[in-house]
């Protein structure tokens, strides 16, 4: 069951994460501009899981790589936490995606070379304020596999790694883009719950990007893009649990 947002005051912080105020983003082409985002204004209030939907294209990726610090809107602002992200130099930048976000993508990234202790020490020996390499494995469920290369771990093993990585700087933001994508229904299911445990266990504000409809049971406030622009935002009344989830 959905309401409004106007009609969901039970999540809503003084200070939202996020504000975008007029946002798009247009690439060039050839003999016509690109135009990924078209004015979008939207919040998301701190500590909220919310779910991208929309077809490939409809611009949830720029937004949220805009939201990340990862790429730069053509015009429009951003904020975080009152902060103007879109005013930052490229070293400001660096320093919001390093001290305050999160990222977890639909392939892995882990260095083959690696354990999953080393892998996720990438991140904790440059962050400003890190978990333990070993706390954030035991946050998803690793504790006895941190020392296993990443060809010794499964797909949903391997992407658990990648989401310990993400939260183990300790950051005020996850992003999640098709963190599902690559696997099957149960293990996707599996890295699924361990995203919305760290949700509700560090109160991480978290946005996960997806083309599976029924993930949206699973969030506070679900987004929908098209074309470019938010066609739709919803909170849900009651939340489903992602072990409950129909794939």
């Amino acid at each position: 069951m959905a309401m409004t947002e106007n009609e969901a005051t039970q999540h809503t912080a003084a200070e939202p994460a996020f504000r975008t105020k007029d946002l798009t983003k247009v690439y060039p082409g050839d003999g016509a501009e690109v135009w990924a985002l078209r004015g979008v204004n939207i919040e998301f209030p701190a500590g909220e899981l919310m779910v991208l939907l929309g077809p490939s294209g409809s611009g949830k990726s720029t937004f949220l790589n805009i939201l990340g610090g990862l790429d730069r809107p053509t015009s429009g602002q951003v904020f975080f936490e009152g902060r103007e992200l879109t005013a930052f130099d490229d070293g400001a930048l660096t320093a919001y995606r390093r001290d305050h976000v999160g990222f977890v993508f639909q392939f892995y990234n882990l260095i083959p070379s690696l354990t999953a202790r080393e892998n996720v020490e990438l991140v904790t020996d440059i962050a400003a304020h890190p978990m333990p390499a070993a706390d954030a494995l035991a946050l998803v469920g690793l504790a006895q596999r941190m020392d296993h290369f990443p060809a010794q771990l499964s797909g949903g093993e391997q992407q658990r790694v990648a989401v310990a990585r993400a939260v183990a700087k300790s950051p005020e933001v996850l992003l999640c883009d098709e963190p599902t994508g690559a696997l099957d229904s149960e293990t996707g299911i599996g890295v699924l719950e361990t995203i919305e445990g760290v949700n509700r266990e560090l109160g991480t504000t978290t946005a996960i990007i997806t083309h599976n409809a029924s993930i949206a049971a699973m969030a506070h406030r679900v987004v929908r893009f098209a074309d470019g622009n938010v066609v739709g935002v919803e909170v849900n009344a009651t939340r489903a649990p992602a072990a409950s989830i129909k794939w």
